[in-house]
């Protein structure tokens, strides 16, 4: 019977340990000639947890069997009995020889390497709580290494490199999967990331060190720490060299069935065919085929040799991200994005190499020059625009998925710099090569990076395509301007044979004017383009850069004073009450559907980057102070009820409505509050409480010419104003100076003069100018019942023809895109139609306040064509 089950299943302690010694003093007195190799050593936790009634002298006998188990586990003697402890004590001094004394920093990195693999198990399960405190355990271990002045050890900066990789897998995976890790877990996840973040930054000159070459940091970091090594015993120190030699052993990469892989440049092709077939499947490690990659390329020596492994080693890059909803890694980005830059490079500068989507058969395993070519071309499957376009792809969706109010969003829109350069360099390689189809493709997306932007950062983007060695042949000089480059690239595109890149290329052009304050030209180019007919069929990217025009139209107007253009463009984007998802800046939850979660993916994933907003605070405020001063006035002129339920603006009637219902009405607080409170003193005739209110609201001053636009609405409230004031007490005068006039509302006696004589002209006022006297003399008009009820029926069948109009126009298709066009022949019908609805207008003058809102091109027939100036007249 053992030892062990003898000692751990008897109560009798007495009996068990005098048996005991018998049986150890016997085995003793004739020992063995070769002590048992495998007998295993007992544990101290399963021999101790024995008998709870032993008595002292077999507590002491398990002391003295665990010291003679320690002594076996160090593996320096063979077993000996326990009573003999004193025959051992003379080869103590040998024992002591043949122990390994360690220094206090191979300690500490010990409990560093252990700590490492307590992490490297936790992240198997994902247990990111565990990781997260044995990573606060390793920095304190860093800490006191540094303070003992010790370098950093590699270990660290590879656990470090590793935890940054780990944790944006860990981020993705926890996004796509359904079931959500637990709310402990999620937090310490949350944790590890600030925390990697953090000691990142600290020892970022140490991981940037570390990543471009390994072997080099961990040589430093040997030769640092070499003076310091003790001279160790000759046993030791032949130790150490065999493990040195065997770290200097280079590895050899295995391929698969466990075949040894060459880089040499003989076997690049082979090597090559066995990567791509292997891309794709199930269990293939995408980190090791880029290794490999990369391996080939620094042996590559012919052009055709590095063409051919770069096109493998960018679309193995690209491959390493698979999921749709997560962004490419950013570190693999930008080596995708140098090694497009050198792919582009080879093609341009080897005359003899031309890279195509669609070539002949050729043999993949066999070296190709311009020698042996027919024609002295060698043609390379593969596409450089596409990797461009996923370059592209890419940085905007990383755009998408980073926090844009912090610092590492600032960080990656520095990448942009780099990324134009790029397109840039992909435009002159097609313009060298003649390829139609995809310079098209690169121009629109060198113009899709520059239409939205201000000057100074087009001239920044510029500045590094004027530094590079291969320059597009329309480049931006400092003494150019901004608006030619657009030409310039417009111009091409619309000479393209592709209808969705002339599509896209107006309306970059017609926003680029638009954000330049040039309204006319750009509302003539929407105008004449009739895209606002045809868009409804456009794909959802187009329909967005549509909307994003529409209101940088209106904005447009704004900026330039033309209120009733700018209320009657935004008008029908506010309409829908969906302006952030319209303009992609955000999505809309209405209040009864529910979309699907693919749905959802979608919306999100269209998007677009935080920096190419368009506020929609500054547009609301635009489109409610358009809005007043336009309806203030036609409230005012309004006799009755059933015209007052004709509106021009439902948002802001209904805004306005709303607040007349307020019992109690506070100090403004937001924009809306502002807007109100002012058209209420508008309406009483306050303007000056009108124009403080106006003024005083803080988002202007994200509208470029601030100054100007708050002057701009000074004035034009004023006007407003004097409008207003006389549609409400002209009821209630004989005569009125217009000196008086002028003083009241502090504006020249020349422009209360024109104002005046204005609206007796389009028939608002009904009076007449007594301009020796210096005074409006009022006409009173009183309409029968009879005439009141002939305008209504006007007004009723104005209507009625616009909408069967409409109709048939719908039923003939007379309509068409602008694109589809090639002269001027399909349109004669409808401008036939529309100069009979115009002459039409002009016979019924101020029969439908508002114009022909219902008719084609309604978004943009208020207060856009020429025939407006009498839209809004009153019929006396």
């Amino acid at each position: 019977m053992s030892r062990f089950f003898r000692q751990a299943g008897d109560s009798d302690s007495e009996s068990s340990s005098s048996e005991e010694e018998e049986l150890m003093s016997s085995e003793d007195e004739g020992p063995k000639p070769a002590a048992p190799a495998a007998k295993p050593a007992m544990s101290r936790f399963l021999k101790t947890a024995g008998d709870t009634s032993s008595s002292d002298e077999s507590e002491s006998e398990d002391e003295e069997s665990e010291m003679s188990d320690e002594e076996e586990g160090a593996g320096a003697k063979p077993r000996v009995g326990r009573f003999l402890h004193g025959a051992a004590s003379d080869e103590e001094s040998d024992e002591d020889v043949k122990r390994v004394v360690k220094s206090a920093r191979d300690k500490r990195l010990d409990e560093m390497e252990a700590t490492g693999k307590v992490m490297d198990n936790a992240l198997k399960i994902n247990d990111w709580v565990a990781i997260s405190n044995e990573f606060d355990k390793l920095i304190r271990m860093v800490q006191r290494q540094q303070n003992v002045s010790e370098p950093v050890p590699p270990f660290f900066i590879r656990t470090l490199a590793n935890l940054e990789n780990s944790l944006s897998a860990a981020v993705a995976k926890d996004k796509e999967s359904k079931k959500k890790m637990n709310a402990s877990n999620a937090r310490a996840l949350t944790a590890m990331k600030q925390k990697v973040k953090k000691i990142s930054k600290e020892y970022e000159r140490e991981l940037k060190r570390f990543q471009e070459d390994p072997e080099a940091f961990e040589r430093e970091y040997q030769t640092a720490v070499a003076p310091e090594v003790a001279p160790a015993p000759a046993k030791a120190k032949k130790a150490k060299k065999a493990d040195e030699d065997e770290e200097d052993e280079e590895f050899t990469t295995v391929g698969k069935g466990g075949k040894g892989i060459q880089f040499t440049p003989e076997n690049i092709f082979k090597n090559l065919q066995v990567v791509q077939e292997n891309r794709g499947k199930k269990n293939t490690d995408r980190m090791e085929q880029i290794r490999i990659l990369e391996k080939l390329l620094e042996v590559a020596v012919t052009p055709y040799q590095r063409i051919r492994v770069l096109l493998a080693l960018i679309a193995a890059r690209f491959d390493y991200n698979s999921s749709v909803a997560t962004h490419m890694p950013i570190d693999l980005w930008v080596a995708a994005q140098k090694e497009v830059d050198q792919l582009i490079a080879i093609a341009v500068q080897e005359k003899g190499y031309s890279i195509q989507e669609i070539t002949e058969d050729y043999d993949e395993l066999a070296e190709r020059s311009p020698a042996t070519e027919k024609d002295g071309i060698v043609r390379v499957r593969g596409s450089v625009i596409s990797f461009v376009d996923r370059l592209d792809d890419e940085f905007t969706k990383s755009l998408q998925n980073i926090d844009p109010h912090g610092t590492e969003y600032v960080d990656r829109l520095k990448d942009e710099k780099v990324l134009y350069c790029t397109i840039c360099r992909a435009q002159a390689l097609y313009e060298q090569t003649k390829q139609e189809d995809p310079l098209g493709r690169v121009v629109m997306r060198r113009l899709e990076h520059i239409y939205s932007k201000p000057d100074p950062v087009v001239y920044a983007l510029e500045s590094t395509v004027g530094a590079s060695d291969i320059k597009p042949s329309a480049v931006l000089t400092s003494d150019s301007q901004t608006s030619s480059l657009i030409h310039s690239l417009c111009v091409h595109l619309y000479k393209s044979g592709n209808s969705l890149l002339r599509t896209r290329a107006m309306l970059c052009h017609i926003y680029h004017y638009a954000l330049h304050n040039d309204f006319h030209t750009a509302r003539d180019m929407l105008l004449m383009s009739h895209l606002q007919e045809s868009i409804h069929n456009a794909d959802v990217a187009t329909q967005i850069l549509y909307n994003r025009t529409v209101v940088q139209l209106g904005l447009s107007a704004f900026r330039c004073g033309l209120i009733k253009e700018a209320q009657a463009t935004l008008q029908d984007i506010f309409a829908t009450q969906r302006v952030k998802e319209l303009l992609a800046q955000g999505v809309h939850q209405q209040r009864y559907q529910v979309l699907t979660p693919e749905q959802e993916k979608a919306e999100r994933q269209r998007q677009l980057p935080f920096h190419m907003h368009i506020n929609t605070e500054l547009l609301e405020a635009a489109f409610l102070v358009s809005s007043m001063l336009v309806e203030i006035p036609l409230l005012a002129s309004i006799d009755s009820e059933e015209q007052r339920r004709k509106v021009i603006s439902k948002p802001f009637r209904r805004l306005l409505d709303f607040a007349d219902r307020q019992v109690f009405t506070g100090p403004p607080e937001s924009t809306r509050d502002h807007i109100m409170q002012a058209s209420k003193a508008l309406q009483n005739g306050e303007w000056e409480k009108c124009r403080d209110l106006i003024q005083s609201i803080k988002i202007w001053s994200l509208m470029p010419e601030c100054a100007a636009v708050k002057e701009m609405l000074a004035k034009r409230i004023q006007e407003e104003g004097l409008r207003t004031y006389l549609f409400t007490y002209a009821p209630h005068y004989s005569t009125l100076s217009l000196s008086l006039l002028a003083r009241t509302f502090s504006l020249p006696l020349r422009a209360v003069t024109s104002l005046v004589s204005k609206m007796i002209w389009n028939e608002e006022l009904a009076a007449s100018l007594d301009q020796s006297a210096g005074v409006v003399v009022f006409n009173r008009v009183e309409f029968t019942r009879t005439q009141q009820l002939a305008q209504t029926l006007a007004d009723k069948v104005n209507a009625l023809v616009e909408q069967n109009e409409k109709a048939l126009d719908q039923k003939l298709g007379v309509s068409s895109g602008w694109n589809e066009r090639q002269d001027g022949g399909k349109g004669d019908k409808r401008g036939e139609q529309t100069q009979e609805r115009n002459r039409r207008g002009d016979r019924n003058r101020g029969g439908v306040r508002g114009g022909a809102r219902g008719g084609r091109g309604a978004r943009f027939a208020q207060g856009l064509g020429s025939q407006m100036a009498g839209n809004t007249q009153r019929n006396r």
